[in-house]
């Protein structure tokens, strides 16, 4: 620290503050464009920089209230879980860490669960926060997506995702991998009760996330410029040796290879998802999963005449006979 930082004012530290140390700056850089945005505009803006149209983090509040309309909805109650069932210490206690995540988000843990309308359609949504520990996947994430399926169904209500996170929660250990079937499970009962299941991928999605209810969605749509995989670019690299292509694990380049439906700007996210919901349901009304007869597709059945001649399954079994 140089002679010119401790005569700096606080006020003036403060408006140029880094965006990722948790506090209000009056000024935030865009990391892709480079340009300084005003605090104030970002927000107006659900933190797309104006210039680049880079999508930056953001938090689960924001999300929400950007996603249901009005910015109305009801938060569920989450079931509780232990805060460290291995007892776990690395240069931290687990404990210490669950107690400073806690303090910074206000939330109990890394998944939010809330129901509301979009474009007068019944939804609930699961939204991840990368805030809280990179947004990584314990036990308490994989109660929170149960209670969420559980919540849509009860509701006859579509479910959307928004994933963000670095993947299983290392503290947790295998605890946090059982979390993998365990949502898997959960995408299914969606399925049997014939509701939707949308995924909205932003960035970051990697890890245990991507390879279990991340990537089992009926419509699965990214944030521009996001970030998805199992492993990160540069571990595939040192692993492969080889150079990967430009823009490899990026929204725009799954795309074209069919791993994501559609690309969405964020400002978009909330008709486009609205429309599918429509379009998967019958008027926001989870369609039946009993067979639909031909007849009423249009096309007409005609019964099998009585003299018509035996099918090769028969005759064969006609002949044996004799």
């Amino acid at each position: 620290m140089n002679w010119l930082s401790n005569i700096t004012p606080p006020g003036i530290k403060n408006m140029f503050k880094r965006q990722d140390d948790g506090a209000d700056a009056l000024w935030v850089k865009c990391k892709n464009c480079g340009e300084m945005v005003f605090h104030r505009d970002l927000e107006n803006t659900q933190w797309v920089c104006p210039s680049c149209a880079h999508h930056m983090p953001i938090g689960a509040e924001e999300r929400l209230h950007a996603f249901f309309d009005d910015g109305k909805f009801d938060d569920i109650e989450l079931p509780e879980t232990p805060a460290d069932p291995l007892k776990f210490k690395d240069e931290r206690r687990y404990a210490d860490r669950m107690r400073d995540a806690r303090r910074k988000t206000g939330r109990a843990d890394a998944m939010r669960i809330a129901a509301g309308k979009v474009q007068g359609l019944p939804v609930v949504a699961a939204c991840q926060d990368f805030g809280f520990m990179g947004g990584s996947m314990g036990c308490a994430l994989g109660e929170a997506f149960l209670k969420g399926v559980e919540e849509a169904i009860t509701r006859n209500a579509a479910l959307v995702t928004f994933t963000a996170s670095g993947g299983a929660r290392m503290q947790e250990g295998i605890l946090s991998l059982m979390q993998m079937p365990r949502t898997t499970i959960g995408v299914q009962m969606l399925r049997e009760a014939g509701l939707p299941y949308i995924v909205v991928l932003t960035h970051p999605t990697t890890g245990g996330v991507t390879a279990s209810f991340a990537m089992l969605g009926d419509a699965h749509i990214a944030e521009p410029g996001a970030l998805i995989g199992f492993a990160g670019p540069r571990v595939i690299e040192q692993t492969i040796r080889e150079k990967l292509p430009e823009g490899f694990q990026r929204s725009e380049f799954l795309q074209e290879k069919g791993m994501v439906d559609l690309v969405v700007h964020r400002h978009e996210l909330r008709d486009a998802v609205g429309k599918l919901v429509r379009v998967l349901t019958k008027n926001g009304v989870a369609k039946s999963r009993v067979e639909i007869p031909a007849a009423a597709t249009g096309d007409e059945i005609s019964p099998p005449a009585n003299d018509a001649p035996p099918a090769p399954e028969e005759a064969a079994v006609d002949k044996a006979a004799e």
